[in-house]
């Protein structure tokens, strides 16, 4: 997913340098070094498809890319992704691209967490606590229990017919998440949390940006010989 226009950030951010690379680049050239990954789709804004087709080739050369147009909202955009999903993939899962810090081993994890009727999620334990404060008001209703709670990440996991399903019915019935593996709840499929690298969070204010380029070079750091 590298549709969306950046309003938090101030700009379109799926373009923006990273450590040496465009925000986007560094999902790409990790998926392309994951043998389990065949096919890529990107959705993306219009004006931007040309440049994503650009990227897809340097960056995933190995893999078959589709660029496509992006949706209103996050979920009309995966909708247009899955539905250009080649029919030869059994499973997919979904990314933000604003996301450059994923590791190969935890999208493995979550590969292995899914089947048919059960999708899965990278997740980390919330380690604040959380208050519940209803919609115009600033007194607390309730304090919830943060054993029980995890912050969802990306990627998101699931056969591609059970993803389809879970947007189809969205589709029909004028339902909305913000989130992938929620359509598959809403439907009754079971869904794992895969726990993850902290690190992986999405770049979404500018200071997120220079985070990310502080653990990129750290890692390519590590990374030479």
């Amino acid at each position: 997913m590298a549709a969306g226009r950046g309003v938090r950030f101030g700009q379109p951010k799926q373009l923006i340098e990273v450590a040496g690379r465009p925000l986007v680049a560094w999902s790409l050239a990790l998926f392309n070094g994951l043998a389990e990954i065949d096919d890529l789709v990107v959705a993306t804004e219009s004006e931007h498809i040309a440049a994503m087709e650009s990227l897809a080739r340097e960056y995933a050369p190995r893999l078959t890319a589709r660029v496509v147009a992006g949706g209103a909202t996050r979920q009309a955009s995966t909708r247009n992704a899955l539905r250009a999903v080649p029919e030869r993939c059994d499973a997919v899962f979904v990314h933000d691209g604003a996301r450059p810090l994923v590791l190969a081993n935890d999208i493995r994890a979550g590969m292995a967490a899914t089947a048919a009727g059960r999708g899965a999620v990278l997740a980390t334990p919330v380690i604040d606590t959380i208050k519940l404060v209803p919609r115009g008001s600033h007194a607390i209703s309730q304090t919830l229990d943060r054993s029980e709670l995890w912050a969802a990440q990306t990627p998101q996991f699931a056969m591609l017919a059970d993803l389809r399903r879970a947007h189809d019915a969205a589709e029909r019935d004028g339902a909305e998440a913000t989130d992938d593996v929620a359509l598959l709840e809403r439907i009754g499929l079971r869904v794992d949390v895969v726990p993850a690298s902290a690190a992986n969070f999405k770049v979404t204010q500018p200071g997120d940006r220079d985070l990310a380029e502080t653990i990129l070079r750290e890692r390519a750091a590590l990374a030479r010989p």
